[in-house]
C-alpha cells in the first residue's frame, strides 16, 4: 500500500550506532548512512526522536534487519525509489514523496534501491526509548 506525504513531519529507516560493529557490518553495502539529529522529546519522558539519512548507490541494498525494540519508524523517500518489505509481506516500491511506517518489533527483510542506474535517498525517523540499544541490528537468520 502506498502513502503520499500529506502532513507528515519527517521519516525513518536504517540508523547505525557507530559503536556497534554488527551495524557497521550491515551498513557496508550501503553508500551512506548518516545520523542527522537526536533530540529528547521533552513532553514524553524517556522518549527521543532520531533521524538518519540513508543514501543507496544504484542497485544497492541492505541486509535483513530489525530495529531497536521500542522503535516506531517513518521512512520517507527523498530521492529515487526504494523497495521495502516488512514482516514477510510483499515488497512494495516507494517513490520520492512517499513513505512507510514500521512498528516496534517489525522485521525489515527487503530494503533496496529500485534503480540500477540512479541513487536513492530516504530519511528515517525513529521515535525510540532514550536508553534502547542500537537502532539497527542485522538479522543473521535471513
Amino acid at each position: 500500500m502506498r502513502f503520499t506525504l500529506a502532513a507528515m513531519l519527517a521519516a525513518t529507516l536504517i540508523a547505525p550506532n557507530a559503536a556497534n560493529a554488527q551495524t557497521a557490518k550491515a551498513a557496508q553495502v550501503l553508500t551512506s548512512i548518516k545520523p542527522e539529529f537526536s533530540h529528547r522529546i521533552t513532553n514524553i519522558p524517556g522518549k527521543s526522536v532520531k533521524t538518519v539519512l540513508v543514501t543507496y548507490a544504484p542497485g544497492d541494498k541492505s541486509p535483513a534487519h530489525t530495529h531497536a525494540k521500542s522503535a516506531f519508524i517513518v521512512a520517507y523517500v527523498l530521492e529515487g525509489a526504494i523497495i521495502s518489505g516488512v514482516n514477510g509481506g510483499e515488497p512494495q516500491t516507494f517513490k520520492a514523496g512517499e513513505y512507510w511506517t514500521e512498528s516496534p518489533g517489525d522485521k525489515h527483510g527487503v530494503s533496496a534501491n529500485a534503480s540500477k542506474t540512479k541513487p536513492a535517498k530516504l530519511l528515517a525517523i525513529f521515535v525510540v526509548d532514550d536508553n534502547d540499544g542500537p537502532l539497527t541490528v542485522p538479522d543473521e537468520h535471513h
